[in-house]
Formats: structure tokens, C-alpha cells, sequence
């Protein structure tokens, strides 16, 4: 703001920008000076419009990498289907499923899907084999229901059986700081943010065995605990199913002694393609929300 005396005594303001003076040494041109205008003036309205040449730089590169991935995806389920996959089920695959069949009735097997999905968490022991026989032998419909109504078992037991150890459970998370910090964002809030944290934990690539003992510790409560664990398990227990059916079809063709059709290999190629990708994505997409919820609580308690 510049003053000065007009012709009653008063004092006029004129606004006028300001501008900095540098003086900067450059070696092939020798000392000169610089005027620039004031940080707190902006950019020109023209310049701040112009989108920058990194910004389009970097969206050109997004697209080329998943691009690229596609196609990698698509070669890889290729030569899954064309030949590694006839060969593993012939010597490993087929044994299994005629093993299966001749040894157990589909009541039997029903029984025993549910309680290894159901038990196997509380061991520590994965049950993602199972949800591929669930697949392999009952299809989307039942199977999805099978596995998740075991699930609910699966992951509400440990849940109870950590409340037990709840200290000893909180002295572990403190070990691992960072780690902690995600889980206990589920712990706060009302009841939709703590449904949403787990959601987003389960569809996460964090241990699902670990979490399963650890969620109590984070003081989340059951119910949201429960809901968003079930919620957030369903594109993995797509994808297991989904696999199981692959794997039944690739077995069948085997034990006929007949290679799939053009427009089998090309459905299971697209259909495998889609499956990882659409896994990919929304893992991303849960590790980015997730990160966004974590940051909010941190800024919650710094207010």
C-alpha cells in the first residue's frame, strides 16, 4: 500500500504489487538482477490454467502400464491354460477330485467344507483350498452361501478368543507402530466408521488370520466388526469360487482327453484377466480409503 498527500491534507491509498528484488550470480553471464512478483501476488490467471507437461506426462504413463498389465495377465492365463495347467492336473489335480468324490458323499463334504472354513482361522491355518473345493463342487450359489456363513464362524471365534488376551495382544501391536495405526482407525468412531474401517482392512492385503485376533484389541465392537468382515471377504470369496470352477473345467477337459475350444480358452482368459484385475483394483482402491480414514483420525486427535 503506497500514501501520499492529496490537495485537502487527506491521505489517498493506491494499491500497487510488489516485487522482489534477487540478485543472483550466474557464470556465463555475470551478475544480474531479477524483479519477480511477491509469493502472496499468485501466478498469473493464464499460467495456473496451463496443465502442466509432468501432469500429462504421468496419466499417459498410467494407461501404458495397464495396458501392458492386460497383457501380461492375458499371456500369463494363456500358457496357464494351454499348457501348465493340463499338466498339474493331471498329476496332482484330478488324483484329488476323485479322491474326493469316492471317499465322501456331497453331504459329507458339505460338513466338512463349512468346518474347515469355519476352524481353520481359529488355527491359523488357511482356508482358501477349501473355498476352492466349495467351488469346484457346489458352483456359485450354494458355495458362496457354505462359505459365507462359515466365515462369519471363522472370524467371530478368534475375535472372542482374543478377547481373553486382550493386554498381551495390545503389548504385540506396540511392537509394530505403523501397523497398529491402521487397525486401531477401525477402533474409533460410531458405528458406520467402524464398519467401514474393517470393510476396507478386509479387502486390504493385511493378514486376514492376524486381524482376526487383533481387531479386538483396537476396542472395535462386534457388531460392525462382524458385518464389515463379512462385506469385505465377498470378493475374495468370488474369486476363490471362481477359481475352483477353473479348476473344474480344466480338470474335466484333461480326464476327457480333450483341449479346450477357442471359445472356452478365450472366455476363461478374459474371465481370468478380469478376476486379477478387478482384484488389483480394488485393493488399491481399499489401501487408498484406508489411508484417507487414517489420516483423518490422526488429525482428529491432533485437534
Amino acid at each position: 500500500m503506497t500514501y501520499y498527500e492529496d490537495g485537502g491534507g487527506g491521505r489517498r491509498g493506491e494499491v500497487v504489487p510488489d516485487l522482489t528484488l534477487t540478485i543472483q550470480d550466474d557464470d556465463n553471464q555475470g551478475d544480474y538482477v531479477k524483479l519477480r512478483p511477491s509469493p502472496d501476488e499468485g501466478s498469473p490467471p493464464a499460467a495456473a490454467e496451463e496443465p502442466s507437461a509432468p501432469a500429462r506426462g504421468s496419466a499417459l504413463w498410467y494407461w501404458v502400464k495397464l495396458v501392458v498389465l492386460f497383457l501380461c495377465l492375458g499371456f500369463l492365463a494363456v500358457v496357464v491354460l494351454k499348457w501348465v495347467g493340463p499338466y498339474f492336473i493331471d498329476k496332482e489335480v484330478i488324483p484329488i477330485i476323485n479322491w474326493e468324490t469316492e471317499t465322501f458323499s456331497t453331504p459329507v463334504l458339505t460338513v466338512l467344507v463349512f468346518a474347515s472354513v469355519a476352524l481353520f482361522p481359529t488355527l491359523l491355518l488357511p482356508s482358501t483350498p477349501s473355498m476352492w473345493v466349495a467351488g469346484m463342487t457346489f458352483g456359485y450359489g450354494f458355495g458362496f452361501l457354505l462359505i459365507i456363513s462359515a466365515a462369519a464362524v471363522g472370524v467371530s471365534l478368534p475375535f472372542f478368543i482374543g478377547s481373553i488376551f486382550h493386554h498381551k495382544i495390545e503389548g504385540w501391536l506396540e511392537k509394530y507402530p505403523k501397523k497398529a495405526s491402521i487397525l486401531r482407525s477401525a477402533g474409533g468412531g460410531n458405528w458406520f466408521h467402524q464398519f467401514r474401517a474393517v470393510a476396507l482392512i478386509r479387502i486390504s492385503p493385511f493378514p486376514y488370520i492376524i486381524y482376526n485376533y487383533c481387531a479386538v484389541a483396537t476396542n472395535v465392537k462386534y457388531g460392525p466388526y462382524i458385518v464389515g468382515s463379512l462385506l469385505g471377504m465377498v470378493p475374495e470369496i468370488f474369486v476363490a469360487i471362481y477359481t475352483g470352477i477353473l479348476i473344474r473345467t480344466l480338470a474335466d477337459a484333461s480326464h476327457e482327453k480333450q483341449s479346450l475350444s477357442a471359445p472356452q480358452i478365450i472366455l476363461n482368459v478374459l474371465g481370468f484377466c478380469i478376476t486379477v484385475a478387478t482384484t488389483i483394483l480394488i485393493t488399491v482402491y481399499a489401501k487408498k480409503r484406508l489411508k484417507e480414514l487414517q489420516n483423518e483420525d490422526e488429525v482428529l486427535l491432533l485437534q
